[in-house]
């Protein structure tokens, strides 16, 4: 089975992210391409507002902190909270974007071949591929490279991957 949702991404390093930033706004910028996907009543911050607000850091934005502050901006009425590549397959056919993290230097994974050392992206879709799934992530861009579709093996990088769920209570 073959799913992918259509969504607007956006490059952390786009020239309306604060130069400071740019190289740590992943987590921002995956949070505002998820809320954007709800309407643009649902959360009015810029990226440049909910990087302090979610507490990104020089090194990143960990996965304890997007939950919480996320769930603080949205209140009561959302759903934030870690789930497995199961629900990651239900939201994605409810139509509602993931936040994945590839995180392999807290994980101790120091020394595998993994897509990415440390970042966040959407999941925008997912492929079943006989014993693996391609999970179809829209990659926030570099320094190097404008955003842009891909897809990441989960069995390639399921050791250091994680994924949260935002959803509005009543969906």
């Amino acid at each position: 089975m073959k799913k992918i949702l259509q969504v607007n991404g956006k490059s952390q390093y786009d020239q309306d992210i604060h130069q400071a930033y740019r190289a740590s706004a992943c987590g921002p910028v995956t949070a505002r391409v998820m809320l954007d996907q709800f309407s643009t009543d649902t959360c009015s911050y810029t990226i440049n507002e909910l990087y302090p607000l979610l507490g990104g850091t020089k090194i990143g934005l960990f996965k304890r902190r997007f939950i919480r502050n996320m769930q603080k901006i949205l209140g009561d009425d959302w759903i934030v909270a870690q789930c497995s590549l199961d629900e990651v397959k239900q939201q994605i056919n409810k139509g509602h974007l993931v936040a994945a993290k590839f995180d392999k230097w807290f994980k101790i994974r120091w020394f595998g071949k993994y897509k990415f050392d440390y970042h966040w992206v959407p999941v925008i879709g997912y492929e079943e591929k006989n014993e693996d799934i391609d999970l179809i992530i829209h990659d926030n861009g570099s320094r190097h490279h404008p955003s842009r579709i891909r897809r990441v093996s989960y069995k390639q990088n399921q050791a250091i991957l994680s994924f949260v769920k935002v959803e509005p209570r009543n969906a």
